[in-house]
């Protein structure tokens, strides 16, 4: 007489059911916070754009009245000029440090940690701290550029941060100088993952530091510059704490940004509708560098 057996529990047409319906029971909060807290606001700012609200009364359906206010708004393309300048110089200036001194703290040396880690150390204060730092650092009376400069001889060194001309550079500087060690902490990442034989390759066919640089580790490093030019196309767009705190936007709007700008609509003149307008300005400021990030991220997923 043949021996039955019980089925597994595998095996039972409801367990599997069951199977299939755990991983979409732990990702329903998940899902349901990330609606709520990000898909939800990010559709109520599309519509808020659309209407004149105040924040208090009933909002009222304007159309595309505050995009046009918007452009014809010179303080917003004041605001998108200094958005631009800052992308750029965020782009080139901590990108060609933090690769300057990834290759130079690439090779251990005596004192090479503490270095890395002084270099590294801007990046976990936080950005209001920052601007509080290098606001007392750009005082016109008693900040420390200013009494170095008297005390070698300038009778009236310039007041950084209520020159026009200056103020967005010297918030620019503040800004890099936090944001250096972040790349240099990437590109160090990329050197220690480069293919060692591919050196010691062109090492041997005789080229020197600068064409080994140029022909071989800085193409290899292409993900990497990648990462960190999405990276500072987002910081810089986004940039709001440093220029809150330390000049709020002056004077006369020559340091204002498009979050800062955004704000004050909000916060200052209670008009939600250009806010949020600004805020979808914004958004697709970004959306145009990091989409075709997206792509190529994909592309090479495939290749692989």
């Amino acid at each position: 007489m043949a021996t039955t057996y019980p089925l597994a529990a595998s095996t039972r047409p409801g367990f599997r059911r069951r199977i299939q319906w755990a991983p979409i029971l732990f990702l329903a909060l998940p899902l349901a916070l990330y609606f709520v807290w990000i898909i939800g606001p990010m559709f109520a700012t599309g519509y808020i754009a659309l209407t004149n609200w105040d924040g208090i009364s009933t909002a009222k359906f304007v159309g595309l009245s505050n995009f046009d206010w918007l452009f014809k708004n010179d303080e917003f393309w004041m605001a998108l000029g200094n958005n631009i300048k800052w992308l750029v110089t965020f782009i080139l200036v901590p990108t060609v440090m933090g690769l300057g001194l990834a290759m130079i703290f690439n090779s251990d040396f005596p004192g090479s940690r503490w270095f890395k880690i002084a270099f590294y150390s801007p990046l976990v204060i936080s950005p209001a701290v920052v601007a509080l730092i290098w606001e007392s650092i750009y005082r016109p009376t008693d900040g420390l550029i200013n009494s170095l400069l008297r005390g070698i001889g300038v009778a009236e060194p310039p007041g950084w941060l209520a020159d026009r001309s200056l103020v967005l550079w010297c918030i620019i500087a503040a800004a890099t100088w936090r944001q250096v060690g972040y790349i240099m902490i990437l590109y160090l990442a990329g050197l220690k993952n480069l293919d060692v034989t591919l050196l010691e390759a062109a090492t041997v066919d005789g080229a020197n530091g600068w064409e080994r640089f140029r022909h071989v580790i800085f193409p290899l490093l292409g993900p990497v510059t990648v990462v960190v030019v999405v990276i500072s196309v987002i910081d810089s767009l986004r940039s709001f704490d440093m220029v809150a705190i330390m000049t709020k936007g002056g004077p006369a709007g020559s340091s204002q940004v498009l979050a800062n700008f955004m704000y004050m609509r909000a916060f200052n003149d209670y008009r939600m509708g250009y806010a949020a307008a600004t805020a979808l300005v914004l958004l697709a400021l970004m959306l145009c560098i990091v989409i075709p990030y997206l792509i190529r991220v994909a592309r090479t997923e495939l290749e692989y």
